[in-house]
């Protein structure tokens, strides 16, 4: 069984956030964990946060023993965009966007 869960809007760039992603797909959910704990990138904690969201839903929800889950996907996908300007010199502006990141991450037990 399949069990899920998203954040959504949260307010870093896709690029860097699936980078971090990427790295837990196919390892179990306790090892995906720990390796995010220790990776430097900013994003490790938010994708943490969702992990362990994830694991909670299908433990309390699914009646899943947390120990045999393994993560399926890993998603990091495109967000609005908060558009900015910011003044500069003779009249002009520059726009400023400020992306933000939906992360969605999969676990499945490990027998199913």
């Amino acid at each position: 069984m399949r069990v899920s869960a998203t954040a959504k809007h949260v307010r870093r760039s896709t690029r860097k956030t699936r980078l971090v992603a990427q790295a837990i797909v196919g390892r179990p959910v306790a090892d995906a964990s720990a390796i995010l704990r220790f990776m430097p990138q900013g994003a490790a904690r938010d994708v943490a946060k969702v992990l362990k969201s994830a694991a909670a839903n299908a433990e309390n929800n699914h009646n899943l023993s947390p120990d045999d889950l393994v993560v399926v996907e890993a998603l990091a996908n495109e967000g609005t965009t908060i558009k900015r300007w910011r003044p500069r010199a003779q009249g002009r502006a520059f726009p400023i966007h400020k992306p933000m990141t939906h992360i969605t991450v999969v676990v499945e037990n490990r027998e199913g």
